[in-house]
């Protein structure tokens, strides 16, 4: 069995949901609390082993290229100020040569055909999928656990979380076949149901552990909800030939793509941070009395 060595990152949104903010800056820029959320993203992937990042990334996202590169004029200021805790800071996010790639979207066309532009750097070896309006705050990762259930079971491999019943018209969801502690073997899935009709409150989270022969099946994808190649109709054809498994990892997940789950995802990295949280929580506290 291929062990799971490269990921996809679909960068190329416009972060609609979060504008005025995304008008001049990518949304996965934008910081939660110390960090952009993209950091978070690649750091849970770095932990469950990915050795090669693809961003599928369309115009105006050049930042995120420039973040993950060497800034060398803000490295030699730095050096000369004797500021080494910050140069080491710098250090820790910068990618090893080459093991970053950056494709273009060059057309809105939904998440499949943005999955489907990295088909020449992944070729037909298993790989990870991370969408970067989410991030997980979990130990392990939440990429790592899917892994761990990978190396089990082969196949393909999503995450997936509870969320309340009268919700799960917002969500993708999945339909359980059989259950074995927190893996679930999969018969179907449904984009956003009705809820009475809901096979399962089990919503798909964002992240994908998937068999290269899904770009088979995105090659020919007709388009689907809102007029876009969507992944999920993808899976959904590629289910029939091949093992699908849910992974309800343990952790938390935050929507950076809405203004809520943004703030939430700040609030609650401010606060669990190692060395200010106790600050954060405190200032936080103090605000919430002005009122």
């Amino acid at each position: 069995m291929q062990s799971i060595r490269k990921a996809v990152l679909p960068v190329a949104g416009f972060g609609t949901r979060v504008l005025p903010a995304t008008k001049a800056v990518p949304k996965e820029m934008l910081p939660v609390f110390d960090r952009p959320a993209i950091q978070y993203v690649v750091d849970e992937a770095l932990a469950a082993g990915i050795e090669h990042f693809v961003f599928v990334t369309g115009r105006n996202k050049g930042a995120i290229e420039d973040y993950f590169d060497r800034a060398y004029e803000l490295e030699t200021t730095l050096k000369d100020k004797n500021k080494t805790d910050i140069l080491d800071q710098l250090d820790a996010i910068s990618a090893t040569p080459g093991s970053m790639s950056f494709v273009r979207q060059q057309a809105p066309l939904g998440l499949g055909h943005a999955i489907w532009c990295a088909r020449d750097i992944i070729g037909d070896e298993p790989f990870a999928i991370l969408l970067p309006d989410v991030i997980v705050r979990s130990n392990p990762s939440c990429l790592a656990q899917m892994t761990e259930v990978f190396n089990e079971t082969g196949g393909n491999v999503i995450a997936v979380e509870q969320v309340p019943q009268e919700e799960v018209s917002k969500y993708g969801v999945i339909a359980p076949a059989s259950r074995i502690g927190n893996q679930i073997e999969m018969k179907g899935m449904v984009e956003k149901p009705p809820t009475e009709t809901a096979p399962s409150n089990l919503a798909i989270t964002g992240r994908y552990i998937l068999q290269g022969k899904i770009f088979d099946y995105l090659k020919d994808q007709a388009a689907g909800a809102g007029g876009e190649i969507q992944l999920t109709d993808a899976m959904a054809r590629l289910m029939k030939d091949e093992a699908f498994h849910a992974v309800e990892y343990e952790g938390t997940s935050y929507d950076c793509g809405s203004k809520l789950g943004y703030l939430r995802a700040i609030i609650s990295h401010a606060t669990h941070n190692d060395d200010l949280g106790s600050a954060a929580r405190a200032i936080i506290e103090e605000t919430l009395k002005e009122d």
